[in-house]
């Protein structure tokens, strides 16, 4: 017989999120026991509960709940005890004594919380991608990016990516390096979306010696020889106009105004292709 632990059935009406948290919260505190988590949701409709509770029992699992929905919670409890199966519901006693406090009855609608707050979950969603795709990295989802930053090293792709991210701009950037292909893929995205960030040679040149400074190095390195940088801008310079791109100079920007630029030749660009 198999020794391996018994599955926790995440049962919930939204996303299931919330409950999926909290169960690996509690799990932490059994270190030794890979118990597996299994998320079923959105669950809506009296069959679905029927189905997930004829899963648990066939796999001598647990189901964890939270439907705001009374009649589905209901039926999750009915059927369990049916099947002999350990439900645990972390919803409805809080609803209960909330309804009796406040003397009023439950909205009943599932996924109302991450309704409210769009926003917030929308703007996480864009810093974890943006922090998924940058640096090139990851080039197969290239395409879902709503801004793609291009420019050489040092030129501020990175903090400039983040801070639209927190904006909610879900957002990728991409090297220039010298002497390497520039990938395939930059060319076939949308080059609305493409942004090439240019910069001085004296500025880039004072970022870079910066940050070999900060790391330790002090041997002489192309990186920070004037004319290699000229030629890595020149080379940049060529992708953007290759690719048909946008481009912005960030020469002294703060990166406020550099993200406000950005923001507004994607809206212009992607505006006046829509009226034609």
């Amino acid at each position: 017989m198999s020794t391996d632990p018994p599955p926790i059935y995440v049962v919930s009406g939204g996303t299931g999120a919330s409950a999926e948290q909290l169960v690996h919260t509690v799990l932490v505190q059994f270190p030794d026991s890979q118990v597996p988590v299994v998320v079923l949701a959105p669950v809506r409709q009296k069959e679905q509960i029927e189905d997930v509770v004829a899963l648990a029992a066939t796999s001598g699992g647990i189901i964890v709940h939270t439907l705001v929905d009374a009649g589905l919670r209901e039926d999750l409890i009915r059927f369990s005890l049916e099947k002999h199966v350990v439900s645990i519901d972390l919803m409805g006693d809080l609803l209960t004594c909330l309804c009796r406090v406040l003397g009023q009855e439950p909205m009943g609608r599932p996924g109302l919380y991450r309704q409210l707050h769009q926003a917030y979950f929308e703007r996480v969603s864009a810093i974890e991608f943006t922090m998924a795709h940058d640096d090139g990295m990851n080039a197969e989802d290239w395409s879902l990016a709503e801004i793609m930053l291009v420019g050489v090293s040092r030129v501020g792709k990175t903090p400039l990516s983040v801070y639209l991210s927190v904006l909610g701009w879900k957002v990728a950037n991409v090297p220039v390096i010298l002497g390497l292909p520039v990938p395939a893929g930059l060319f076939q995205l949308d080059p609305r979306r493409v942004i090439g960030l240019d910069i001085g040679g004296n500025r880039l040149l004072i970022h870079r010696q910066r940050r070999l400074s900060r790391i330790g190095v002090r041997e002489p390195s192309d990186y920070i020889v004037p004319a290699k940088i000229e030629e890595e801008l020149g080379s940049a310079r060529g992708v953007f106009q290759q690719g048909g791109f946008s481009v912005i100079d960030v020469t002294d920007k703060p990166i406020e105004a550099s993200a406000n630029e950005v923001i507004e030749l994607i809206t212009q660009k992607l505006k006046s292709e829509s009226r034609k």
